[in-house]
């Protein structure tokens, strides 16, 4: 049971997947806002949501983008992608939502095409993080931002599907990842409290990046 549970939450799948799409909405409702609006998103730019899961994390870019802005969805889970396509249809119509079925060490955008990129609970599942970084740095405009979130190492561990695929790394190794593929010194943010809380790692390009 607990291995099919990690197979959802790397690839929600089928009627069981949208279920998941729609749980992850549920709990993760306070880190996703709290990504976006640390992203510092202007209206009128553009943004990326990458693993975007049951969608959350799209419709708050989109509303702090405004009508003018732009947000790209990146998602391995072709059965998110079919929901995102039926539930924001009328973005996706107006022209300010695409969305991809793609891959966080081989994205489908653009260089320099975004200025903030979010991507919540899915380093677990990359195995060269350093490739899938270079990649996000590759996307972003010089002046761009990322918010990587990952939960703590600790209280990951402690649940029993993480065990099954989830490669669970030390914050400081973000950090120096980060720091490797050409991101500023990252801020550490905090959701939640006492020591699990989660981490959202706040990073900008470092000067000559992007």
């Amino acid at each position: 049971m607990t291995a099919g549970m990690a197979r959802q939450l790397r690839q929600p799948t089928g009627i069981r997947g949208r279920l998941v799409g729609r749980s992850l909405n549920r709990g993760n409702r306070k880190t996703v806002l709290a990504a976006v609006d640390a992203t510092g998103l202007e209206p009128g730019q553009s943004a990326a949501d990458l693993g975007f899961g049951g969608g959350l994390g799209l419709r708050s870019l989109l509303d702090r983008g405004g009508p003018e802005g732009h947000v790209h969805g990146v998602d391995f889970s072709e059965t998110m992608v079919s929901m995102a396509r039926r539930g924001f249809r009328d973005d996706v119509a107006a022209g300010r939502l695409t969305l991809h079925a793609g891959d966080l060490v081989d994205l489908p955008l653009p260089d320099n095409s975004v200025d903030a990129v979010i991507t919540i609970n899915t380093v677990y599942f990359v195995s060269d993080l350093e490739r899938a970084l270079a990649e996000i740095a590759r996307v972003l405009r010089a002046t761009g931002r990322a918010v990587i979130g990952v939960g703590h190492p600790e209280t990951m561990a402690s649940m029993p599907f993480t065990a099954h695929g989830f490669t669970l790394r030390p914050i400081d190794e973000l950090v120096r990842h980060l720091r490797a593929t050409g991101f500023a010194e990252p801020q550490d943010q905090r959701v939640g409290t006492g020591d699990g809380a989660f981490h959202l790692l706040v990073a900008d390009l470092g000067p000559g990046a992007g």
